[in-house]
């Protein structure tokens, strides 16, 4: 069992950070060998060269709107098979930030085939102006670290516990 947890966010704008932050916080903790984390911060093409790697499961950590309070979290399933899933047609690159899905695709027209990809995300207070930066958390996003940082192991700890050959018996997300 190989899993990917790839940290995403840009520093410089406010919430945006979460996902790299969550990596920071998880690279103090002792993950199991079976475990590769990375901060990709706002590198999408490395990301989605790791995605070509071959892991069984992807955590992507990120902030995400989905309209709940400031410093909500949330455990999503991707599913790249999905009929409006990854193919969409646009597949414009941005070299100062990441749309992951926009890498997803990506990795996909590359040739990557995925395991389960989960997303745990934080809802955003901030995201700060497009042409200036944020420095920082939010308070309350920054509260909401520790948490997601657990949520991570806990999915971990759930996948790497199935036995090889039984992928469809993962935890749910």
């Amino acid at each position: 069992m190989k899993i990917l947890v790839a940290g995403i966010g840009n520093i410089f704008h406010g919430d945006d950070a979460f996902g790299v932050a969550v990596a920071n916080h998880l690279s103090t903790r002792r993950l199991p060998e079976e475990v590769r984390l990375v901060d990709f911060g706002i590198r999408g093409f490395d990301l989605a060269y790791a995605l070509l790697d071959g892991y069984d499961v992807t955590i992507l950590v990120d902030a995400v709107a989905r309209g709940g309070a400031p410093g909500t979290l949330y455990t999503l399933e991707i599913d790249p098979n999905a009929p409006d899933g990854l193919d969409q047609p646009e597949m414009d690159v941005a070299t100062h930030g990441m749309n992951p899905m926009r890498v997803l695709r990506m990795a996909r027209a590359m040739g990557g085939n995925f395991g389960r990809i989960l997303l745990v995300g934080c809802e955003p207070e901030t995201l700060g102006p497009e042409d200036e930066g944020l420095m920082g958390l939010s308070a309350t996003v920054e509260a909401a670290v520790d948490a997601a940082g657990d949520i991570v192991e806990a999915l971990v700890t759930k996948f790497l516990e199935v036995p090889r050959g039984e992928p469809g018996k993962g935890a749910a997300a």
